[in-house]
């Protein structure tokens, strides 16, 4: 293949095309009847093509997921910047069910199919844990290692029960998937507070154990000096979802 027909084929448009069929197919059918031919017919792109652009369906699935996640960053509203990290990832984590709203009878399709296949939702656990670093970071929360992965894979699973609300809401207002949303966040907070006095507490053991054999520090969550390195003079870190000059949620 030259290098001219491969940049052909890898054009955004036809990646698009690809990912908006599957999407539609996914809406009319299960996950499972949804075929790389039917997929080929429906955007137009020959089956060639579509190899040369996805590894497999699920790769249009993570190619989906991320253009949702590019939407919402691109969206980032700069008014709440001096707001709290709670009210920036619901705002945020609205945004993004607005931007899947098109598509709710796709995502409702592939929620049944994961219950009903667990490679195929520890599959999607993987993205969905991945797409909610990205949140948090929209939120100004980057906490590096082992505690950012923790985070963010708490955030999924709120995120998944706010999904399996809205999914069920008909209220054009969605006043229960706000609700939701807004009690998940709460928990997630609380767990992370918990979370981040748990790295404190085991920092000096870490050291400890870390001693004898020299070992680099990977993460600021990490060591004696964590808290003077970790604390910001405004803001959240990871620790809880709270702003400390507002009352707790």
């Amino acid at each position: 293949m030259t290098d001219a027909t491969q940049t052909s084929t890898a054009t955004p448009e036809r990646r698009d095309a690809v990912v908006a069929a599957f999407m539609a197919l996914l809406a009319e059918r299960d996950y499972e009847a949804v075929t790389l031919a039917d997929i080929a017919v429906r955007s137009g792109v020959s089956l060639g093509d579509i190899r040369a652009l996805f590894d497999s369906r699920f790769a249009i699935v993570e190619a989906f997921v991320a253009g949702i996640d590019k939407a919402v960053l691109d969206g980032i509203d700069t008014d709440l910047a001096d707001q709290d990290t709670k009210e920036k990832l619901f705002d945020v984590l609205m945004r993004r069910l607005d931007l899947l709203a098109p598509h709710k009878p796709a995502i409702r399709n592939l929620s049944r199919a994961a219950m009903r296949d667990p490679g195929l939702a520890l599959a999607l656990n993987g993205v969905a844990r991945r797409s909610q670093r990205w949140m948090l970071a929209a939120a100004g929360v980057e906490v590096p290692g082992a505690g950012g992965m923790i985070r963010a894979q708490g955030l999924a699973i709120a995120f998944a029960k706010v999904v399996r609300a809205w999914l069920d809401d008909e209220d054009p207002a969605l006043a229960r998937t706000m609700r939701v949303l807004d009690e998940e966040l709460a928990k997630a907070g609380r767990a992370a507070k918990t979370l981040k006095s748990v790295e404190q507490l085991a920092a000096p053991l870490k050291s400890l154990v870390c001693a004898p054999f020299g070992c680099r520090r990977r993460s600021s969550s990490w060591g004696p000096d964590a808290e003077e390195r970790e604390a910001p003079p405004r803001g959240w870190r990871g620790d809880d979802f709270r702003d400390p000059k507002v009352t707790p949620v």
